[in-house]
């Protein structure tokens, strides 16, 4: 089932017109999972040799909104809570799996949870996440487009 989400233009996770984003893309995976594969670099890190956390922090978010963004029409919400758990240090330089979660849906929230691992699946973050919807955005799928929220095609890596 791996589809491509869209990517936007200035995201700090994923907008690919952005010189400090984090360039990530990510897969839908499954019914209710998404996905993305990373490397992250040195300029991204804390302590040498280890992710910032606020990175982290940040990876984790993403992906924990992204599990609601599914189909042709996303939901967008806001992040109104989020629970981190360091396990691990997180390594710059060696490739990163995140996964994100769909947990409960209601009408205005969700939760979701995410997560990520090692290339060899060893837990390094997780965090859970409390997610509302962004009051009044109605946007049709043209209008999103336009602004730069499409799926790009997977051998671009920046955009103007």
């Amino acid at each position: 089932m791996r589809q491509p989400q869209p990517n936007s233009r200035h995201c700090f996770v994923c907008g690919l017109a952005n010189p400090f984003s984090l360039h990530l893309r990510f897969y839908d995976n499954a019914p209710g999972e998404v996905i993305a594969n990373t490397t992250i670099s040195e300029h991204y890190q804390g302590y040498p040799g280890v992710v910032h956390g606020g990175i982290v922090s940040a990876m984790l978010d993403e992906a924990a909104g992204r599990a609601h963004i599914v189909g042709t029409e996303p939901r967008f919400m806001y992040t109104a809570r989020l629970e981190v758990r360091y396990r691990q240090n997180v390594p710059v330089g060696q490739p990163l799996r995140l996964v994100g979660r769909v947990g409960r849906a209601k009408a205005r929230t969700a939760t979701a949870t995410s997560a990520i691992y090692t290339e060899d699946g060893k837990l390094l973050a997780e965090a859970e996440v409390l997610l509302v919807d962004i009051p009044d955005l109605e946007m049709t799928v043209e209008q999103l487009e336009a602004l730069g929220w499409k799926v790009y095609p997977e051998d671009v890596t920046s955009i103007d």
